[in-house]
């Protein structure tokens, strides 16, 4: 067998990659060599900027088989008939910390998965929670500022994250789910996962439903307490990519089972609270989950680097039967999560692998910037209408149309018969058994008993007083005895 031969980034053979050159024994280094130079600027460079949020993750391949027929409700083609597959990617995620931060923490997971369909990428991009703490995307940035690194100590600050809660009451739903026991995960394997916004599916017939996404994990919720995730922390700060990587090689390949919840267009309106805020949850009472498919996961990344961190998701990569609603924390990740990924990977993200479409064909008048792998003929042209046959518009819409009426301007939702900010909370607390509940209450008396601020501090008592009055006076006395000790 010939052994192989080392060269530069331009092809040329490398001579020697032990000794840089220099002038004379033990002289300096020279400036003309040109294989260390180009070693030291690709180093610099090995990294693109880290993701704002959800800069840890983990990711695997896999692929979606439909079980159940849904094309009553949508003409998606890869939900079109029983049995058919279509190849993923999925990347699990936590939301606050950077990416040099530990796998076992209080923190919402990410749970964004990537379908190679037959139309074109379709990215459905949620969390391991059903709600969210805002319902509008005009204060996301001001959430994450107040749960990340405090500009001046350079550490989360308890002061900032419940400053923040404090003043926005519509957090307390989220706020019991993330204090509770599912708030940290064992592993990736063990969460269930959430499209968490409603989305629109439309039918061959042009109907149009909203729908919420569930993947239900077939190995088991399993979630740690606080004590179990120090003490693993302190073991392996990488637990829960050590035991996806693990088990996807020894073939034990987790799995989910896709369910949705679909409501009539017609029954938004009039529902008897907002079905567009993110912030609440739709009763199984009112829309049963209706059996979808399988997600399986039977293989990992050959390089974390080239298809993990370099992996790009955004909302608004929809196919044919699949849309936005009018949820207005939604319609800001339409725009917010594409132009993260054209900052941080470059205008050509979508040309990696990783991103690329598998069973479509790319065919538009994009051309050039950063990294540009995709080139025409000579004879394409990048501008539209033209003579020469270019690609050219469906004139057939992915979604059904939404209706709009009113006056422009900032102006919260549409207001519903029930809409409450803490009612959900309280239900959630009221189906905690008693050990669910008392740990749900040490969790959040150990962090607000650390703000300093009074009025803080009173503002989020109110707030589960509000929403369950056991519940309020529970964490009540809680803070009041650790702030005592």
């Amino acid at each position: 067998m010939s052994k192989r031969v080392l060269t530069t980034e331009s092809g040329a053979p490398v001579a020697d990659n032990q000794n840089s050159a220099t002038a004379g024994v033990g002289g300096p280094i020279l400036l003309q060599d040109q294989h260390l130079l180009e070693k030291l600027a690709r180093f610099n460079r090995e990294r693109i900027p880290e993701r704002v949020v959800h800069a840890r993750g983990s990711g695997a391949y896999g692929y979606f088989e439909v079980t159940d027929d849904v094309t009553g409700f949508t003409r998606a083609d890869f939900l079109s008939s029983v049995g058919k597959r279509t190849d993923t990617f999925i990347r699990f995620s936590t939301v606050a910390d950077s990416l040099g931060g530990s796998d076992a923490v209080r923190d919402p997971r990410g749970f964004a998965l990537k379908f190679y369909t037959d139309e074109g990428n379709y990215d459905l991009v949620g969390n391991n929670t059903p709600v969210f703490f805002i319902k509008d995307p005009i204060k996301f940035p001001d959430f994450i500022h107040s749960q990340k690194r405090d500009p001046f100590t350079g550490k989360q600050e308890p002061n900032n994250v419940w400053d923040f809660w404090a003043h926005s009451p519509e957090a307390t739903h989220q706020v019991t789910w993330l204090m509770g026991d599912r708030g940290i995960p064992a592993s990736y394997r063990h969460m269930n996962g959430y499209g968490s916004h409603t989305y629109q599916w439309t039918n061959a017939q042009g109907e149009a439903f909203f729908v919420k996404y569930h993947f239900k994990t077939n190995q088991g919720v399993r979630s740690l307490s606080a004590d179990q995730a120090s003490e693993l922390v302190g073991k392996d700060g990488n637990s829960h990519q050590t035991d996806l990587l693990q088990a996807i090689e020894r073939g034990v390949n987790p799995s989910w089972t896709l369910h949705v919840q679909i409501m009539p267009a017609a029954e938004a309106a009039d529902y008897r609270f907002n079905p567009f805020d993110v912030t609440k949850v739709w009763p199984h009472s009112d829309y049963p989950l209706q059996r979808v498919g399988r997600l399986v996961l039977d293989r990992n990344p050959d390089n974390v680097f080239a298809e993990v961190e370099q992996a790009a998701f955004s909302p608004n990569n929809f196919v044919p039967g699949i849309g936005p609603s009018p949820d207005k924390m939604l319609q800001g990740r339409l725009f917010a999560y594409a132009d993260a990924q054209r900052y941080r990977v470059g205008i050509n993200h979508t040309q990696l692998p990783v991103n690329a479409p598998r069973n479509a064909t790319v065919d538009n008048y994009g051309r050039d910037g950063h990294m540009a792998t995709r080139y025409g003929s000579r004879d394409d042209k990048n501008y539209e209408p033209n003579s020469h046959a270019g690609p050219a518009q469906t004139d057939a819409p992915l979604a059904a149309p939404l209706a709009v009426t009113g006056w422009t301007g900032a102006q919260g939702a549409a207001e519903h018969v029930k809409d409450d900010d803490f009612f959900q909370a309280g239900e959630l607390y009221r189906l905690m058994s008693d050990d669910e509940k008392s740990r749900l209450i040490a969790n959040i008396a150990g962090g607000l008993s650390q703000v300093t601020l009074e009025d803080v501090i009173e503002k989020n008592l109110a707030h589960f007083h509000a929403a369950d009055t056991e519940y309020g006076k529970r964490v009540e006395e809680a803070v009041r005895a650790l702030r005592e000790n």
